[in-house]
């Protein structure tokens, strides 16, 4: 009888151990880290590599700009001035497409008619007039890559485009 009462007592114990709620946020902690951590750190790293390379895709268009507004010879240059988007952007490698154009305005209406072509200046010569009113020169700079992100996340796109435009005067 003394062995039941023991078996009894032991099985008490036991589940009165299982019935305390020392442990339980704890347990509930490694859940939910488990379901929720993982794609926060996932979703986080990959925001972070999107950012990188979106600056990246702008710091190429700024550099060709910068290289193309050296002056007229360097604005007609357009091999080089791929290049030296392309050698600011390397870890995107040649895939990114780069389009450098220049376009001829009239000082008094930047934001007007834009002239381009091989007749370029003289056009935008014989159409400003006035004392003050003189023809500028601008090279323009689009760079866009497509990125497939690492990671796919469902109602997301499975490619994102990454654009970027600079603009810059040519000196004279």
């Amino acid at each position: 009888m003394h062995n039941s009462n023991s078996k009894a007592s032991r099985w008490f114990a036991w589940y009165g151990r299982l019935r305390r709620d020392e442990g339980n946020s704890l347990v509930e902690l490694g859940l939910l880290l488990g379901f929720f951590g993982a794609p926060l750190v996932l979703g986080t790293a990959q925001a972070g590599m999107l950012i990188y390379d979106s600056i990246e895709v702008s710091s190429a268009a700024h550099a060709a700009a910068m290289y193309g507004m050296q002056g007229m010879v360097y604005a007609s240059d357009t091999t080089q001035m791929i290049a030296a988007a392309q050698s600011e952007a390397s870890d995107l490698g040649t895939s990114l497409t780069v389009t450098p154009t220049t376009y001829w305005v009239c000082s008094n209406a930047i934001g007007g008619t834009q002239y381009t072509g091989t007749s370029a200046a003289s056009d935008a010569t014989a159409a400003c007039s006035g004392g003050s009113n003189h023809p500028l020169e601008f090279v323009q700079v689009s760079t866009q890559k497509t990125i497939t992100p690492a990671v796919h996340f469902p109602g997301l796109p499975a490619t994102l485009t990454l654009k970027s435009n600079s603009v810059m005067e040519v000196e004279e």
